[in-house]
């Protein structure tokens, strides 16, 4: 497949998948000299590569992880990339239970409801305000 083939299938720039080849994370194969031709392992990689940044993994920690041979260090880059993921769902988790609380809350301020500054308080780990009783 040529390049054109490859980004219009996955819905790409071709600049993006030279700049992956410059990184290192492509390696297509030239014919004639500069044509790149992608068979089904490129397809697979550039799917990799895609998958991985859905999973919020940079370009160099992807480099990272595939152009090394080594298990571990593949382990620790998915390791710091996990903690980091169970980080944001924890503080969308906190989010959400923040706007469920307003949603659900009677006061025509909810800003002023003491359960909703109660949670406000604890995100932010202060005391809430002295005329709130939790």
């Amino acid at each position: 497949m040529s390049i054109g083939d490859i980004a219009e299938r996955f819905g790409l720039a071709t600049h993006v998948l030279r700049h992956w080849e410059a990184m290192g994370l492509l390696r297509p194969v030239r014919i004639g000299g500069e044509r790149r031709r992608y068979g089904p392992d490129d397809l697979y990689r550039v799917a990799v590569i895609l998958r991985a940044k859905e999973a919020g993994f940079s370009l160099e920690e992807i480099h990272e992880m595939t152009a090394t041979s080594d298990a571990a260090e593949r382990r620790a880059v998915l390791l710091r990339r996990r903690a980091e993921l169970a980080r944001h769902i924890a503080e969308a988790q906190a989010s959400l239970e923040l706007i469920d609380c307003a949603l659900d809350c009677d006061h025509e301020d909810f800003t002023s409801c003491p359960h909703f500054q109660s949670m406000v308080a604890e995100r932010i780990s202060l005391s809430p305000p002295p005329h709130v009783r939790v």
